[in-house]
């Protein structure tokens, strides 16, 4: 029995993970993420466009169930997954997310503050008329390559052949792996202007361009208001717009004004108007504004609409900027222009965009009209030699009538050949062998139809003809002169435009830097409150007096500061984190607080709190910091009053933490605990002063395995009792001792 032997190829592993991983890159950026430059879709808007008209979902048809077009786009074309087709056909019918509309959905298809869609098992859609007509209205002209879809079963187009730079109308937003996209939406009708002054100069610049094509037009409006930087975003593909919601003055009653958000920024859809609601409602709980009596959305169905109501003698402008600075009403949207451009991921400036499609329209219509050419040409050749026919009719009829087959008479028709068919005259065989139809003329002779032989009949025949050559003439003068070709082009988009165009919504216009007076806050005296749990509150210092005892029975940290003061929050992990006295929530004695946490950069799960005190304290103050490997310094508490939310409060060696960390201003002595049971005492003065970047001094000489659980401070002839072994013990008892001894054991 023979044996089959074993081809192994040797390779190196990390060649082939990075030869995959390159192929599955390419995959995602191709495949996927990216939009093609010249119908500016990515593949799964394209297969569900071309699945709905495959299906016959037009404009001017009933609906059909979503579920539907999902599950015939997933079999034939996209194998990705229903989620990512249903999501592309909903985004692609949601007019505040797109400059034009391609599917008319019917049924809930989300909504502007991020609701989502129903299910598709509920929703209805169908064509647009625009998709149809500008996106795939000439797939029967063989405009564009099909190619095999992913099991071979179907045929699919590369590319559909759009008619406008719909990647500028629509816009496209992608992340692929190592690049993403982004391009904001664009007006048709300048759109298209831009593209019909780049065909008249294609010498003309992007700032040419941009005296058509003013800048981004987004479907929920507001103001672009860097007007100067567009043409360095239009010139490198690159850039950050910004954007502003509008707003409007109206009066309220009581002689009271409301500021009205008619228009929001394209970067606040969706969840984002909740969180602008929210960061305002926060401003007036944090006291940064008193002007705002109330706020209230009551956008709808015809359009935004939030209200905030305002106090009397209230700065409007003001207050605007502040909202401006403060909250999402001014944001940016950040522009990438990247496409795929000739099969390959490339950043394009807004010329390179317009060339690419001006290229595309002329491969487009030069494939139309050689298809066309190529109809009429055959159209001309069947109705010559229909004309050729009436004029020897009754030969043909005579032929007809004395032959035994079709066959037969065909070879005549062709070539002349008579054999085999009986004449009624010698003159009619004669002139039967001088016929010289073609192929397609004689079977169109063979399938014409006896009233076509009527008088009026010929003379529409020969009507058709007349056209049919004058279509000959156009089509050849439009695929060999490329004015008349261009002049072709500018008509449909002049059509496109025509129909589809729209009023700019978005408007553009160089606008100051928001600039707003922050009032300044009424400076109090005020308690401040932290419990074990990590949660923060403030309280009226009246209200501590009258609750001092359950204040400190329930309190881990209380002391008392201005409202204007910073908080300092020094951890194990030898980090500070600073937070706003302002920031913390004034509230009644029994209200909760809010967890450190969200106030502060500290995150309770890898981080422990060891001391808590104000900036304006820790001025006066001298730290002491001790490590769980026994490190000690000492550091001026000023070095801690700094801008930043989180810095490092000390250096830390390898997997050493802080254990302890106080205010050692007005104490003498240090007594250091080890996890042995290990004590010593020692003056505070043989601790050196060091910066907070230090790692200190040793101060207790540990056993191979011990290391400090607990450090304590001793002042005068203070009494200072722990708990040991489950004991009180003074400290007082401790023989004073050097640093950097071992310590003793207590007996207990």
């Amino acid at each position: 029995m023979e044996t089959k032997q074993e081809n192994v190829i040797r390779a190196d592993y990390s060649e082939i993970m990075q030869k995959s991983y390159i192929d599955y890159a390419m995959s995602v950026i191709i495949s996927r993420a990216l939009p093609d430059v010249r119908d500016g879709l990515k593949p799964v808007q394209r297969r569900t466009l071309y699945d709905m008209y495959e299906l016959g979902i037009r404009y001017d048809r009933p609906y059909r169930k979503c579920a539907r077009i999902v599950g015939d786009t997933m079999g034939k074309y996209h194998p990705h997954g229903d989620s990512s087709i249903y999501e592309a056909l909903v985004v692609m019918a949601q007019d505040f997310k797109k400059g034009k509309t391609l599917v008319d959905g019917h049924g809930n298809f989300g909504s502007i503050e991020g609701d989502g869609a129903a299910a598709m098992r509920y929703t209805e859609a169908r064509l647009e008329k625009l998709a149809q007509e500008v996106f795939l209205g000439d797939l029967d002209k063989n405009v564009v390559d099909f190619v095999p879809n992913f099991d071979e079963t179907e045929k699919e187009p590369s590319v559909l052949p759009v008619k406008i730079p719909n990647i500028l109308v629509n816009g496209a937003d992608g992340i692929a792996v190592g690049m993403a996209t982004s391009i904001p939406p664009h007006n048709l009708g300048e759109v298209i202007d831009a593209v019909k002054a780049y065909m008249k100069d294609s010498e003309i610049s992007v700032r040419g361009l941009m005296r058509y094509l003013k800048g981004p037009d987004f479907p929920t409006g507001g103001i672009v208001v860097n007007k100067d930087e567009l043409k360095k975003i239009y010139e490198t593909g690159t850039g950050r717009i910004r954007i502003r919601g509008r707003v409007e003055t109206e009066k309220a009653a009581g002689g009271r004004l409301k500021l009205v958000i008619t228009e929001i920024p394209y970067t606040m859809l969706g969840a984002n108007i909740g969180k602008f609601l929210n960061d305002v409602a926060s401003l007036v709980e944090s006291k940064k504004t008193t002007d705002i009596v109330d706020i209230s959305n009551q956008s709808s169905k015809d359009g935004i609409r939030i209200v905030l109501e305002l106090r009397k003698d209230t700065d409007v402008e003001n207050l605007t900027n502040m909202l401006y600075k403060k909250t999402r009403l001014e944001d940016t949207f950040g522009v990438n222009m990247l496409a795929v451009a000739d099969g390959k991921p490339e950043t394009l400036n807004l010329k390179q965009i317009v060339e690419h499609h001006v290229d595309f329209l002329f491969e487009i219509n030069t494939r139309k009209y050689s298809t066309l050419l190529a109809r009429e040409t055959e159209k001309q050749e069947i109705q010559e030699g229909l004309i050729k026919a009436c004029d020897v009719i009754d030969l043909i009829i005579e032929i007809l009538r004395g032959s035994k087959n079709r066959e037969q008479v065909k070879n005549c028709l062709v070539n002349g050949v008579t054999e085999g068919i009986r004449f009624k005259s010698r003159t009619s065989e004669k002139a039967a062998a001088k016929l010289r139809f073609t192929e397609r003329q004689a079977a169109a002779i063979l399938d014409m139809r006896l009233y076509k032989l009527i008088g009026l009949e010929i003379q529409a025949l020969e009507a058709e003809y007349q056209e049919t050559m004058k279509n000959i003439a156009f089509y050849k003068d439009v695929l060999d002169h490329y004015e008349s070709m261009s002049a072709v082009i500018v008509k449909e988009l002049d059509a496109i435009k025509k129909e589809y165009g729209t009023k700019r919504r978005t408007s553009i216009e160089n606008a100051e830097e928001a600039v707003y007076e922050e009032k300044k806050m009424e400076e109090t005296e005020v308690c401040f409150l932290m419990d074990r749990f990590g949660y923060m509150k403030l309280i009226d210092k009246n209200a501590y007096e009258r609750n001092k005892e359950a204040a400190h029975k329930e309190s881990r940290y209380i002391f008392c500061c201005m409202n204007t003061d910073k908080i300092c929050l020094f951890t194990d992990g030898g980090r500070m984190h600073t937070v706003k006295a302002a920031d913390i929530p004034l509230v009644r004695f029994r209200d909760k607080g809010v967890p450190a946490d969200n106030l502060s950069n500290y995150d309770s799960a890898s981080e422990q709190i060891l001391y808590v005190a104000p900036v304006s304290r820790l001025r006066e103050e001298v730290l002491l910091f001790v490590t769980k490997a026994s490190m000690c310094k000492l550091v001026e508490g000023a070095e801690f009053d700094v801008a930043k939310r989180t810095i490092a409060s000390t250096k830390l060696s390898g997997e050493d933490a802080l254990v302890f960390v106080g205010s050692a201003s007005e104490m003498e002595q240090v007594v250091l605990q080890s996890k042995d049971g290990y004590f010593l005492k020692f003056l505070k003065s043989e601790v050196s002063s060091m910066k907070k970047t230090a790692v200190g001094v040793r101060g207790m000489k540990l056993s191979e395995g011990d290391y400090l659980e607990h450090a304590y401070l001793l002042g005068g002839h203070q009494d200072y009792t722990v708990t040991f072994r489950e004991k009180p013990y003074s400290l007082n008892r401790l023989r004073l001792a050097k640093r950097d001894a071992k310590g003793v054991k207590p007996r207990v």
